[in-house]
């Protein structure tokens, strides 16, 4: 079996199944494990590197606007790599290359690979992802033990945080303009002990402005950029110093906003999404929680910060 991996969160998941030594072509973005580095790169962005977070929106929407996409798909390489199983998505036409794109290409080509599309709302999605693919390329059990192994860390956070006081929390997914988490993220707020007040469950991101925020005034702020490492969100974070009254919020005077590593925890729905649940949860509920996080995976900010 010859596989292609064109999102990040699925070759996290081929690599989890055992099936490294079979996937032959990776995303621009497919950076976890550090193995992953090591394949053929089959896809790049069209967006001009180092562009702030507001000028990433506007090419954004002119890009999808003018040529529907903002991912470009190699079809020589392709081609050449003859894969058997190419994995791709339709949730999201920013986030990866579109099951449509991939569909085109592959017919353009005559390449004669089965197109599995992953689009997962929700962390039982995720879940039948991960069985999904464990199926696809015949690692069945090992999806299983994998998903059940991920449920039982679910479980372990769920315990200590039943019954304590849920903190209401605004959780974003942009900054500039700030948008509210959705799809699996407000279930994982709510299963660490929180409650999110924008985000709706299986439901896209949702577009603020920050006099929403100010007016919810949350007890706790959560950072989490797409595609942003731990580094780039308290980097990304320094625009919030534009933003009049911010420390007016309780989160803000409570010392309760945090930058969170969102590329590896909350944006792509693979086996490290658990390790999400377990930030949050160290987050709302330190006592009961600590330790439960990754390592460096999270990090206090402080206000006034440094205008971008």
């Amino acid at each position: 079996m010859r596989i292609v991996s064109l999102l990040p969160s699925a070759t996290e998941i081929v690599f989890a199944l055992g099936l490294g030594d079979y996937l032959v072509g990776v995303s621009h973005e497919c950076d976890f494990p550090p193995e992953a580095r090591t394949r053929p790169v089959v896809t790049r962005s069209l967006l001009p590197p180092g562009l702030p977070q507001a000028e990433i929106d506007r090419e954004v929407k002119r890009l999808l606007a003018e040529r529907g996409t903002i991912y470009e798909l190699d079809a020589e390489l392709l081609e050449k790599l003859k894969p058997d199983l190419i994995l791709t998505q339709r949730l999201c036409y920013v986030c990866a290359v579109g099951y449509e794109q991939v569909c085109q290409t592959v017919e353009a080509i005559g390449v004669k690979a089965r197109v599995l599309t992953l689009e997962p709302d929700s962390l039982e999605g995720i879940f039948g992802t991960i069985l999904a693919v464990g199926q696809a390329a015949g690692r069945e059990d090992a999806a299983q033990g994998l998903v059940a192994e991920l449920r039982a860390r679910i479980e372990g956070v769920v315990r200590p945080v039943t019954g304590l006081p849920r903190p209401r929390v605004v959780a974003l997914e942009w900054l500039d303009p700030p948008l509210a988490a959705g799809h699996w993220v407000p279930e994982m707020v709510a299963l660490a002990g929180g409650e999110d007040l924008f985000g709706q469950p299986r439901l896209p991101a949702v577009r603020l402005n920050w006099a929403e925020v100010l007016r919810t005034d949350p007890d706790v702020l959560v950072l989490m950029p797409c595609g942003y490492d731990l580094p780039a969100t308290v980097e990304a974070a320094r625009v919030l110093g534009t933003v009049p009254d911010l420390e007016s919020l309780r989160a803000v005077k409570a010392a309760r906003l945090y930058a969170v590593d969102g590329s590896a925890y909350f944006n792509r729905p693979g086996p490290r999404i658990v390790g999400g649940v377990e930030i949050l949860a160290e987050i709302l509920h330190p006592e009961a929680c600590r330790g439960l996080a990754p390592p460096n995976s999270w990090t206090p900010i402080s206000l006034p910060l440094p205008v971008p």
